[in-house]
């Protein structure tokens, strides 16, 4: 794995199938991976999750799945800046149909597992969202598949919402060993940018630096599609451009037998969230439930 293959902007992870493939063998480590597809009206796309947990997520649009003599309804949203979303959980060694009647948008969130849980649904109104930080660390957070929020094996993914010039993932972080206080996780940035108000294309930054023992150093400006590959590192900020919202959804998977989401903070920057007590949240924002801790 080079830094050369951490950042791939739109286009470059396109397969003859996905718009966005990141798997296992391609990312060069064992866990994590993510699929973006795309459907046309009355499409239908069939996939089997081999030896991974899947979490089907609609991006835009709405989707039927059929998978294990189950069949799934997902009400799905207009855009990922519209909402939280319902979604699917789907286990290994399971053959899925996904159908979009009116067409849509579709990511497959993956977690290498040999552990077999049930197909389930998450019906979007049991999706916790939260408000971080304050002033322009404000963010709001998705948790669909965080620990806390649902059962899985292996797979932890949230989404994350940064107002147009607001930075998140703030301060930066890690999880890149396995220790009483961090958990060791891959984990994978995928990228959308709302545009301006001519429809101008929006853009952000993403900032992943090198950890004790562990060389890093991406700063990439990241665009609708993009995606970034953290496999250690301190990584954050992530900076939404004056104007332009930022949207990315995070996949993360490790070795632990403990699914948890243990993060250190970087040392020169931790100090930031002590002053957000001070600040208020950024009105453009709003949630159904509000916290100020948080990476």
């Amino acid at each position: 794995m080079t830094e050369n293959n951490l950042h791939l902007p739109a286009g470059l992870a396109t397969t003859g199938t996905y718009d966005v493939e990141v798997t296992q063998k391609s990312a060069g480590w064992s866990y994590s991976s993510l699929r973006v597809f795309t459907l046309p009206v009355a499409g239908t796309h069939q996939f089997s999750t081999g030896d991974e947990e899947i979490i089907v997520v609609p991006l835009q649009g709405s989707g039927t799945i059929e998978v294990d003599g189950s069949r799934l309804e997902l009400d799905g949203r207009a855009d990922v800046f519209s909402g939280p979303t319902d979604f699917a959980y789907l286990p290994v060694g399971s053959l899925a149909t996904l159908t979009a009647a009116q067409g849509g948008r579709f990511a497959l969130t993956g977690a290498r597992t040999d552990q077999k849980l049930p197909v389930r649904y998450g019906p979007v109104s049991s999706v916790p969202v939260e408000l971080r930080g304050a002033g322009q660390c404000s963010r709001q957070v998705r948790n669909f598949a965080t620990p806390d929020a649902f059962g899985a094996a292996k797979i932890i993914a949230c989404e994350v919402i940064t107002p147009g010039g607001n930075w998140s993932s703030y301060p930066a972080h890690k999880h890149d060993e396995q220790t009483d206080t961090e958990a060791e996780l891959e984990e994978i940035y995928y990228f959308e940018i709302a545009t301006g108000p001519a429809g101008q294309p929006g853009f952000g930054f993403h900032r992943t630096s090198s950890s004790p023992g562990k060389e890093i150093d991406i700063l990439a400006e990241v665009r609708t599609g993009d995606t970034v590959l953290v496999p250690h590192g301190w990584h954050g900020p992530c900076v939404a451009a004056p104007g332009f919202d930022m949207y990315y959804l995070n996949v993360m998977a490790g070795p632990a037998e403990e699914r948890a989401w243990l993060i250190s903070d970087h040392p020169d920057q931790g100090w930031v969230r002590s002053t957000w007590a001070h600040q208020p949240i950024d009105p453009r924002l709003t949630a159904v439930s509000q916290q100020r801790e948080g990476s």
